[in-house]
């Protein structure tokens, strides 16, 4: 729901009741991940989507129907069938689960609050219920302040302090998901599946070496949703009229700057300077880090010297097996810009646990199928 934070917050703001459509499953090729809404409001208005426009109009039916009638939340299923052209389904040959329920916001000032932080950039998480008994259906309890505080009940204190503890540890991954709790004396009776809608901050990008490969990496990185930083020790290169698209020019001895520097999970390193004075103290910092990606750019011969200068360093093997170098993948790149798509590419395979082989050449369906995240205690989640 987060994904249409704007306008449910408008609506929310003109106390007008609305009909929320959220993906709570997907399988095969299905277009959109879970979380993934679409919702309605009293006057026939629609925002969002749900499949891409396959089965737009049967959940915008079912969203004028729970509206109007306010009957309790509702869940139904899409998939594929060639039985007949003009049935209701999936031409992608996937399937999906939606949750269908009316939201009145006068009665979860919380969930007015939790849009209002998403569209403001503040991270913020939404667990919602869409699995267990059914008075708790679609029911929602919202995490702030980076998983400090939260708002909204999901039918008791001892449940309401379990889900939190779950959502914080989404919260610090980044991570929208699908979390099973309860059914225990030690947390809480009735067991239920949440989908947890996390919006948090964009991931960070950084680069390292002013050089033009990095201004292109820099725009590419950008338009994927990161939060740039370029870094390079020289300051008559390291300006922000040579890299406009970066979010941040930093002038300092990039070892120095990344000891420093906030990092999550989330974070992608790309080491540009294939100059072993800055790689070298650089790739002892930034492999030791616990970050997404660490790429580092240079000829194979560049690359087996550095991995001698490293083990020298004392850099261990498990560490050392995480560079990616030479970054990127095989495109037959020459341009900056070309090498800049080779270099995003394997940062999406990587994150994405993809292949990078042409979709035509690997068997199955072309979307994966979302994780289930079964979590017994936040530090699982954190390590993910």
């Amino acid at each position: 729901m987060l994904n249409i934070a704007d306008t449910l917050y408008r609506w929310c703001r003109e106390a007008r009741p609305f009909a929320l459509a959220t993906v709570i499953r997907v399988s095969g090729s299905a277009p959109l991940p879970p979380g993934t809404a679409l919702a309605v409001d009293a006057g026939g208005e629609a925002v969002g989507s749900i499949s891409g426009g396959c089965v737009e109009g049967a959940v915008y039916e079912l969203c004028t129907q729970v509206l109007e009638s306010g009957e309790p939340p509702i869940r139904a299923s899409f998939g594929y069938s060639d039985d007949d052209a003009f049935a209701v389904g999936l031409t992608c040959g996937g399937e999906l689960e939606v949750l269908v329920q009316r939201v009145d916001p006068a009665d979860r000032p919380h969930l007015v609050t939790a849009l209002e932080q998403a569209r403001a950039g503040v991270p913020v998480s939404v667990a919602q219920v869409i699995d267990g008994p059914g008075r708790l259906l679609g029911r929602t309890l919202s995490v702030f302040g980076g998983g400090s505080a939260y708002e909204g009940t999901l039918g008791s204190q001892r449940t309401d302090r379990t889900v939190a503890t779950r959502v914080r540890a989404l919260l610090r991954a980044g991570r929208t998901a699908r979390v099973e709790v309860g059914g225990d004396a030690d947390t809480c009776p009735e067991k239920l599946t949440l989908l947890v809608h996390t919006h948090a901050a964009p991931p960070r990008m950084l680069v390292f070496g002013a050089v033009d490969f990095a201004a292109a990496l820099s725009q590419a990185g950008r338009f994927l949703g990161y939060r740039v930083t370029v870094c390079d020790a020289r300051p008559v290169f390291a300006t922000p009229e040579r890299f406009p698209h970066a979010d941040e020019v930093v002038a300092d001895w990039p070892h120095r700057y990344l000891e420093h520097a906030e990092v999550d999970a989330r974070t992608v390193i790309c080491v540009l300077t294939h100059d072993a004075k800055f790689d070298i103290p650089l790739l002892r910092v930034a492999l030791g880090l616990p970050v997404g990606y660490v790429g580092a750019m240079g000829s194979r011969r560049t690359h087996a010297h550095r991995l001698e200068r490293l083990r020298g360093a004392g850099v261990p093997e498990e560490r050392l097996a995480r560079l990616h170098s030479p970054i990127g993948l095989d495109l037959g790149a020459h341009t900056p810009e070309e090498t800049a798509i080779s270099i995003t590419a394997e940062i999406i395979a990587h994150t994405n646990s993809g292949t990078g082989l042409p979709l035509s050449r690997v068997p199955g369906p072309i979307h994966g199928c979302a994780p289930v995240a079964r979590v017994s205690s936040p530090a699982e989640l954190v390590a993910v």
